[in-house]
Parts: structure tokens; C-alpha cells; sequence
């Protein structure tokens, strides 16, 4: 149980970049819906960075999962394992930049931005930057030091932030009261370009923070090594294009669903927006996966390790369990955040929850295939639920638009879920307590059924029956599997 709760500790940290770093970031989606002229602007966004994502999963082609797998081998020199891995990402981001700017016109073309071949432009530095950054964060959570990795985190965050609002906001107002300030440099009605701008100055801004991590110790290079390391990570290059594929593939796909391109790209943007809503998931799950990572290689090792990632996984899917609740429960006030034309799209929020829930389950039943190096199976299983995803895509968007394309998510997870879990029961059996976790699931489902029901003409007397619902999921929390005791910095005023 120490074990676990360091690992949460450890969690808490990173979440202080990732979850509140990435809501401060999800403060700018509200901006955009107000700023922006159309739903169709934020649709670009949503669209670019979806391929932005594929890219930087291309990008990495496994080597920080790599790195870490042969840090813990004995046999080798850490060190000479973080340069080698270092000088391998930037050849290949150097060779990145350089091809997709020699053809950045028939690129930009090809993604229908024939337009604006320099928004395309500008996401390709941006990946090839944040490709090469990786390597340098694995090294902080390597060395767990995590409030390091989440100052430099905010430096991105805020920089991309302040960009934002100074292009976004402070510019226009220039613009109509001193626009000699700002003519040299401004445009008007380049908004979306401005947003890629935050994001390439941010991007740069955080890469020369990590140089003395880049140049810390005695530079090592070591083509065996390297090579092992390649014979490892690819196929979780395989498996890392397909995941993130799954997590794409409808924002890709989504313009071509629809007859019209103009109406699929404004929905599109109604879609993106109101996914965002349901970010707060996803980015506890990234957040526990920075800690979880480390811990499971770490241990692998160790004496008890079974239970320890049984543990683990049960309070995980409490903690997602309780977000999802919270945020289902009061999704009315979450929606005042963003532009009422925007609202409609709201109806995918619980689906998209529990689509991240499933996709999170998933990631701690891959150790199974990660500690035996059977990698292949992590790619069969995405590559199930990617072709599950586009089959319901094609299908569902077409007649439900918005729905059918948070249950193709929803599917493709639940079914890549189920098929790990049967797996893993086969290759690495491990003691999960199945039985608390369904009564976890049910306790969710029976609190937001009565949330459902329990409508009275009065707010006020509809927010005190969300805020019992809540209380009742953490007071059974707490009476079965968290006393206040055990948890650390508040813990010690609780014991007798």
C-alpha cells in the first residue's frame, strides 16, 4: 500500500502539469469559441492538431517507453541509453522538417489548406520539436524528479497562454485604438494562424529550457545499442500509430463524412470543442501513466509486484469512476465555459467520459504484453478496435453525427479493453478485484440513473440532490478502501 500511495504521490505531481496544465490550456477552447468568427475556424484547429498528434507519435517511434525499458537493464549505462536515444530523435526530426518543407505546398494541398501551406508549416516544427523534447522529459521522470519535469510543463503552458491572449485579444484591441503599435507585424482575421504561432513560440520556448538536460554529462552514442533499442521500439511504433489512431481517426475522418465539407468541418469544430469537455479524464490518465511507466519497470523485479498493479488498477478506476461522476453530475455548469452554439454537442460528454475510462483500463492491462516483450500483441489489439472505430464511424456519423462518432470511440475501447483483460489472464494472470470494481461501476451507474430521475422545478434543490449523489460515491470510498488515515499529507490528522 506505501508502494501504491508513493506512485500517487508521484501522480499528484505530474498532474500539477498535466491536469491543471492542460486545463489551463483548455481555458483557451472557450476563447476560441468566442473569438473565432465560425465553429469551421476551430474545426481547422481540431483537424491539424489530430495530425500533429499522428505525427508525433511517428515521431518518437517508441524510444521513450525504449529508453526506459533498457535504463533498468543492468547491462547497460543509462547515460549512454539517454543519448543514444537523444541523438537518434533528433536525426530523425531533423529529416522530418527538412522533407516536409522541401514539399510543403503538395502537402498542404493534400490536407486541403492549399490556402494556408504556412499553418502546415508551422505544426510540422511544432512536432518535430516537441518529438525531440520527449526524450529530454523521459529523463526527468527517469530520474523522478517530477517538479522539475512540471516547472518546465508551465513554461510551455504559460507562453502558449500568454501568446494566445496577446494575439487573440490584446492585438485586435491595438488594432481599433493604436494600430501604429502593431502594423509592422499584424494581420487581421488571421486567427487560427495566430494560434499555431502561440504554439510555435511556446514550443520553441520550452525546447531551450531542456538544453542543459540535452548537454547534461558526457556525450554517448552507441549503434549496438541503438540498434536494440530500435528492435524494441518499433513495434511500439506499430503499436503507437494505431492507439493514436483511435484516438484521431474520427477527427481525420470526419470531413469526409458528411455531403457537405462546409457543414463537416463546422461540426467538426462542435465536436472538438465539446470533447475537450470530457479532457479532464484523459489527462488524469496521461498524468498517471508519466507515474505509472516508470513504477512498472521499476518494479518488475520486485517481490509482491502482482498485487501492487492489481492495487493500482482498482484505484484507478475509482478515481476515474469519481471523475466521470462529478463531471456527468454537473455538466450544466461545465458548459457555461464555452459559447452556447456550441452546446448541442454536449450529448457526447458521458460517452467520451467512459470511452477515456476504458481507454485508461486499457493502458494498465497493457503491462502484460510490455513486461514479457510480446509488443505485437499491443498492435493487434489496436489494430482491432482502429478498424472497429472507422467501421462505426462510417456507419454511425452518416446517421447520428456527433453521437455516432463518440460511441465509435466508445466501442473500439470497450472492445480493446475486454480482449487485453482475456489476454493478460493468459499470459501474466493478474489479482485484480474484479468484484470491488464492478460494485465501483454499479455504484456509478445507480447514482447517475437517480441523477437522471431526480428533476424538481427548483435548482438549488437539484444542486444539494448532485452534491449528495457525489457524497454518497465518497463516503462508501472512504468507509471501504480509502480511510482518511492513509492519505498522505492529510492523513495524520485523522489518526487516532
Amino acid at each position: 500500500m506505501s508502494v501504491v500511495k508513493g506512485l500517487f504521490k508521484d501522480t499528484a505531481i505530474y498532474g500539477i502539469s498535466s491536469i491543471l496544465g492542460r486545463f489551463l490550456n483548455w481555458c483557451l477552447v472557450p476563447l476560441y469559441t468566442y473569438v473565432l468568427s465560425s465553429s469551421a475556424d476551430y474545426g481547422i484547429v481540431t483537424n491539424l492538431y489530430a495530425w500533429t498528434a499522428l505525427m508525433m507519435v511517428i515521431l518518437t517511434y517508441g524510444m521513450e517507453t525504449g529508453m526506459f525499458r533498457f535504463m533498468s537493464d543492468a547491462n547497460e549505462n543509462p547515460n549512454t541509453v539517454y543519448k543514444t536515444a537523444l541523438t537518434s530523435l533528433f536525426g530523425t526530426s531533423l529529416i522530418f522538417v527538412t522533407v516536409c518543407m522541401a514539399f510543403i505546398h503538395p502537402i498542404a494541398q493534400s490536407l486541403g489548406y492549399e490556402q494556408y501551406p504556412e499553418f502546415v508549416g508551422m505544426m510540422v516544427c511544432i512536432t518535430a520539436m516537441d518529438a525531440f523534447d520527449c526524450i529530454p522529459f523521459a529523463y526527468l521522470r527517469y530520474k523522478k524528479r517530477p517538479i522539475a519535469f512540471a516547472v518546465i510543463k508551465f513554461v510551455m503552458i504559460f507562453a502558449n497562454i500568454i501568446m494566445n491572449l496577446f494575439f487573440l485579444l490584446l492585438c485586435p484591441y491595438l488594432w481599433e485604438t493604436a494600430p501604429q503599435l502593431i502594423d509592422w507585424f499584424y494581420v487581421p482575421n488571421y486567427q487560427v494562424g495566430y494560434i499555431f504561432i502561440a504554439n510555435l513560440i511556446s514550443t520553441l520556448t520550452v525546447t531551450l529550457v531542456l538544453m542543459p538536460y540535452v548537454f547534461k554529462d558526457k556525450y554517448a552514442f552507441d549503434a549496438r545499442l541503438l540498434k536494440k533499442m530500435l528492435h524494441y521500439s518499433l513495434p511500439l511504433l506499430m503499436l503507437g500509430v494505431v492507439g493514436i489512431m483511435n484516438q484521431t481517426i474520427d477527427k481525420i475522418l470526419f470531413p469526409y463524412l458528411y455531403e457537405s465539407k462546409e457543414v463537416a468541418v463546422g461540426q467538426l469544430g462542435i465536436y472538438g470543442a465539446c470533447f475537450k469537455v470530457a479532457m479532464v479524464m484523459m489527462m488524469f490518465s496521461q498524468a498517471f501513466r508519466y507515474a505509472y511507466e516508470p513504477f512498472v519497470f521499476d518494479k518488475s523485479r520486485s517481490v509482491g509486484k502482482e498485487q501492487m498493479y492489481a492495487d493500482t488498477m482498482k484505484y484507478y478506476v475509482i478515481t476515474s469512476l469519481l471523475i466521470c461522476l462529478g463531471m456527468i453530475l454537473f455538466i450544466d455548469v461545465i458548459k457555461l465555459l464555452i459559447h452556447e452554439s456550441y452546446w448541442g454537442g454536449l450529448v457526447i460528454v458521458p460517452i467520451v467520459l467512459f470511452s477515456y475510462l476504458f481507454q485508461g483500463i486499457y493502458s494498465n492491462l497493457s503491462i502484460w504484453y510490455k513486461l514479457t516483450d510480446k509488443t505485437y500483441y499491443g498492435f493487434i489489439i489496436s489494430t482491432i478496435g482502429l478498424v472497429i472505430n472507422v467501421l462505426l464511424l462510417w456507419f454511425l456519423v452518416p446517421l447520428w453525427g456527433l453521437i455516432g462518432a463518440g460511441f465509435a470511440s466508445f466501442g473500439a475501447f470497450f472492445t480493446m479493453m475486454m480482449i487485453s483483460y482475456l489476454l493478460g489472464c493468459k499470459y501474466m494472470p493478474l489479482p485484480y478485484d474484479l468484484r470491488k470494481i464492478g460494485t465501483y461501476l454499479l455504484l456509478t451507474m445507480a447514482l447517475l440513473v437517480i441523477n437522471h430521475f431526480a428533476v424538481t422545478p427548483l435548482v438549488w434543490v437539484n444542486y444539494i440532490i448532485k452534491v449528495a449523489l457525489l457524497f454518497v460515491f465518497i463516503a462508501y470510498l472512504v468507509k471501504k478502501d480509502l480511510p482518511l488515515a492513509t492519505l498522505p499529507f492529510i492523513g495524520k490528522y485523522f489518526k487516532r
